[in-house]
């Protein structure tokens, strides 16, 4: 039997021990005091952050890829990371993919007893062909699931990076991965329930291990999505707009660059700071790695 009263976030929180009897005002805004923590508790493992961060574009960067794996709102955390990577950076879905413990039924509705097996960790990263040139995020608040540890070790085994994303230091995954990043927002405002706290701290540590490798990989040009995919309308419109942000050109100016390389912002920029068509904006991004900020300072 798991030993509950171990488990940092599993501990009652003294700060809302009658938060049943308190005005619906009241209950809300001490749900908010105790978010507030979060963000404090995620500043004080920035450094572990920004390891990850540089191991992560690093692997991308030569080919690998970025698996997160979890089970319940630890899993489904990271597939909402990665299946947001594609519209958002042009990656290939294939770049950044999220493993949850019972597959794709368990991103809906919770598939009991998945989350206890070691083996099925181990089985789905040989479903994706998981190897030593990718990167495996284990996200688990406790640190201490059985199918997140379990493809943790696979990963170990075949030599590939590792990180883990917990809210407990000094858990079984925190000490497992190469890199261990342990935010500890305290206890939960109802006891155990880890989609709250804790799920807003992986969030916020996604949020940035994600980020971070695509401005490294040079898909951000000042604070722009300059590789951003123009899949829908209010993306196309983007598209026109995160080029008049980054040129001072018109709107007439940066739709016809857009469309004399089908809508691809990035080019797009070089063509109208270089003054050159789509052919050599791309070979000038070729050069340089996609990165903007070394073409127009060269």
């Amino acid at each position: 039997m798991v030993e509950l009263h171990r488990i940092a976030t599993e501990q009652r929180n003294p700060n809302t021990m009658n938060i049943d009897s308190l005005s619906t005002l009241d209950m809300v805004k001490l749900i908010n005091q105790e978010d507030h923590k979060v963000a404090e508790a995620v500043s004080l493992v920035t450094d572990r952050i920004a390891q990850a961060v540089d191991v992560i574009a690093e692997r991308l960067k030569n080919g690998g890829r970025l698996i997160y794996c979890g089970a319940g709102t630890s899993g489904r955390l990271g597939i909402l990371d990665a299946v947001e990577c594609p519209p958002t950076y042009s990656t290939d879905p294939e770049m950044v993919q999220g493993l949850i413990a019972g597959g794709y039924p368990a991103i809906f509705k919770a598939v009991e007893g998945a989350e206890d097996s070691r083996e099925l960790g181990v089985e789905d990263m040989k479903s994706i062909g998981f190897s030593a040139a990718d990167v495996l995020v284990g996200v688990a608040a406790s640190g201490r699931t059985p199918y997140v540890l379990g493809s943790m070790e696979y990963a170990r085994e075949l030599g590939a990076s590792t990180v883990s994303v917990t809210c407990c230091p000094g858990s079984a995954l925190d000490c497992l991965a190469d890199i261990g990043i342990a935010p500890a927002p305290g206890p939960e405002v109802v006891t155990g329930s880890t989609r709250m706290k804790s799920g807003t701290a992986q969030k916020m540590v996604l949020n940035m291990l994600s980020t971070g490798a695509m401005i490294k990989l040079g898909k951000v040009y000042g604070n722009l999505m300059v590789d951003v995919k123009p899949s829908n309308e209010k993306l196309i419109r983007r598209c026109v707009t995160i080029v008049c942000a980054a040129t001072e050109c018109s709107e007439e100016a940066a739709t016809a660059a857009l469309e004399a390389c089908a809508y691809r912002p990035k080019i797009a920029i070089v063509m109208v700071l270089m003054g050159v068509g789509a052919a050599e904006a791309q070979a000038l991004l070729s050069r340089t790695d996609g990165r903007i900020a070394e073409i127009i300072g060269n």
